[in-house]
């Protein structure tokens, strides 16, 4: 197959160890019908590619000394093959070990002396689907992804805690990339989303927010918005327009506020609560808890009473752009940004959807202090 292993380059003072290791392993592989469980290896394609597989492991063996071929002998009219392992001393003087790929059973065991030399070793290839890396030091791992990983297309990583659950060298998993640069092709499998991705036209779209928003079927900011006397906790799913906008009443920032919320949170970070401490960090004061803003900003926001509003299905994208002081105003503007429908796992579940909600916390000055995402489950009228 094309992601068996071809070169193996192994540390230059455990050559011996790890080419004995690999004969020991090669003498036990039992080659013939794929039917059979106890079958390690099935036959190549055809006579055709029989052949021509043989006539590369010549061209090989030109170059390198053969450390294991096994004796197997086969029906001529069939097209089983042994396993052929060849050493290959000098790496770098010996072009045809990185040039030459059998496709088939056939490996060559060559040293290296420093990570450095790996790195070129593999990278000789000019192109590959996979390399495994078995190692237990993760800076070597880290130093060997960053060097290669240009060169292949999937570098897998064993240490002593993952080799048992690997699905090995030649098997990706199904939500990951399978290609790779140069020689293996420039192209690419892959599975999930990005699988489907690949076989769909791309568009560019330049235009208005508001017609952008209604092409996209989500809410951009500088889109139109919409002002409704209703609270749009009190809207069912269906009754919530892309673009509707609650714009909160204030509240201001008490240092009672910030003391009773470290209390109550067991946050006591200097920023908080240490003036003398907080006058020479970049704020020059103290300033209240991010997540304080968070909860007051709900506070703001949320309608109390019941609802079709289920509950809150999680929170995204939060950044903190602007520190809030004691005795700063806060305003929240609530704006509908996408709806989902959710389907129904039971007959019985309440019909619902996702309803994501672009959040945006201002201050007294307009100044922008923390924005987000919230997403809420919201009852359907059916």
């Amino acid at each position: 197959k094309c992601t068996a292993i071809r070169r193996t380059i192994v540390p230059k003072n455990l050559m011996n160890e790890v080419t004995e290791a690999i004969k020991e392993r090669l003498a036990k592989v039992k080659i013939g019908d794929p039917l059979n469980e106890n079958t390690r290896m099935g036959a190549l394609a055809d006579k055709r590619y029989l052949q021509l597989v043989n006539e590369k492991i010549e061209l090989l063996k030109k170059s390198m000394q053969v450390v294991y071929e096994g004796n197997e002998k086969f029906d001529e009219n069939t097209s089983f093959i042994n396993p052929v392992l060849l050493k290959c001393d000098n790496p770098f003087e010996t072009e045809i070990v990185h040039e030459i790929e059998a496709f088939g059973p056939v490996n060559s065991i060559m040293p290296y002396s420093t990570i450095n030399d790996a790195i070129k070793i593999a990278n000789m290839g000019r192109g590959s689907l996979v390399a495994s890396v078995f190692t237990t030091d993760n800076n070597f791992a880290k130093e060997f992804v960053l060097g290669a990983g240009s060169y292949h297309g999937r570098i897998m990583i064993i240490n002593k805690d993952c080799a048992k659950e690997s699905t090995g060298h030649g098997s990706p998993m199904p939500h990951l990339t399978h290609g790779g640069p140069g020689r293996a092709g420039g192209g690419e499998e892959m599975g999930g989303i990005r699988g489907i991705l690949k076989y769909m036209q791309r568009v560019a779209l330049q235009g208005h927010p508001t017609t952008i928003s209604q092409i996209g079927n989500k809410y951009l900011k500088g889109a139109e918005q919409v002002f409704d006397n209703i609270h749009p906790f009190k809207k069912y799913f269906e009754e919530l327009e892309k673009g509707e906008t609650l714009i909160t009443g204030t509240r201001k920032v008490t240092e009672e506020d910030v003391k009773n919320f470290a209390d109550i949170s067991g946050d006591y970070f200097y920023m908080h609560t240490d003036k003398a401490a907080a006058k020479e960090s970049m704020f020059g004061n103290i300033v209240a808890h991010g997540y304080f803003v968070l909860s007051a900003a709900a506070g703001l926001f949320v309608h109390p009473a019941k609802g079709p509003v289920i509950a809150n299905y999680g929170l995204e994208n939060l950044r903190f752009t602007k520190p809030v002081y004691i005795g700063d105003t806060i305003q929240v503007k609530f704006t509908c940004m996408k709806k989902t429908l959710k389907e129904k796992r039971e007959e019985t579940d309440i019909p619902q959807g996702v309803v994501e909600w672009y959040v945006e916390v201002i201050n007294q000055e307009n100044d922008l202090v923390a924005v987000y995402t919230i997403l809420t489950l919201v009852q359907r009228k059916q």
